[in-house]
């Protein structure tokens, strides 16, 4: 009995002692889990640092973006600017082109002008081609070469004028005033038809009632072109006669503005 008491002794004490070591192997395990799992967490928590610098470095745009509407209002008031003053160049730049036009256009190299109250805005002076007449808004030039009618017309064309239009009794007597009282002048008025169909070269209107035709004019429907003359013992008036006679003429202008 005796032995087996001390067998069973021994047994339990070596049990109590294998058990008292695998208790401190678990204890020592969980020990060095929770230090390990601790030092995760201590390294883990570093790499929050650059999440928070992301964010920050997010915000930095935000500045030029609250600038960009003003840039855009900006540069668009600059885009209108530079429209206006665009338009403004090209409309005196256009007036300038047109004036420097008008004056190559005239045939003559010599403009004979004057400065005076002028009905056209912004315009100092007003001008004829030299050896040209002045009188109210229009030039007159007064032939010393002899003609026929289509001739004549021809050659007030190449002067960028045309036959002379007399449109009231103050031009009428301007010209006559002018005018070799030996001599014929042929004027723009014609009547290609023959049929009494008065017209103007410059497309005005006829009108029978303001005509300055002389007593028995006209008297003819084979005679379709028109002069100013005047007769012996008479004053000045219109005569119709035939297109193909040689008379001088009178050419009409619009004066030149500068």
């Amino acid at each position: 009995m005796d032995v087996l008491r001390k067998r069973y002794q021994g047994f339990f004490e070596e049990s109590r002692r294998s058990l008292l070591n695998m208790t401190s192997e678990i204890t020592y395990a969980e020990v060095k889990f929770k230090n390990e799992s601790t030092s995760l967490g201590t390294k883990s928590e570093p790499s929050a640092a650059p999440k928070e610098k992301t964010s920050l470095h997010k915000t930095n745009p935000g500045f030029p973006k609250a600038l960009l509407p003003s840039l855009l209002i900006l540069l668009l008031l600059l885009a209108i600017s530079f429209f206006i003053a665009f338009i403004i160049f090209f409309q005196k730049y256009s007036q300038l082109l047109k004036e420097k036009k008008a004056i190559k256009e005239v045939t003559h190299t010599e403009l004979e002008c004057m400065k005076g109250n002028l009905t056209m805005k912004e315009k100092d002076w007003s001008c004829c081609p030299k050896n040209w007449k002045p009188f109210n808004l229009n030039c007159y030039f007064i032939s010393n070469d002899t003609r026929n009618w289509t001739e004549s017309k021809n050659n007030c064309s190449a002067m960028k004028s045309h036959l002379l239009v007399i449109n009231t009794k103050e031009e009428q007597d301007f010209i006559i005033g002018n005018l070799d009282e030996k001599s014929a002048y042929y004027v723009g008025l014609s009547d290609p038809e023959g049929n009494g169909a008065w017209q103007w070269v410059d497309q005005t209107p006829y009108n029978a009632s303001a005509t300055f035709w002389r007593p028995g004019e006209p008297n003819s429907l084979s005679e379709h072109c028109v002069i100013l003359n005047k007769p012996p013992r008479s004053s000045w008036g219109w005569n119709d006669v035939t297109c193909k006679e040689l008379h001088r003429s009178i050419c009409k202008m619009m004066k030149i503005y500068l």
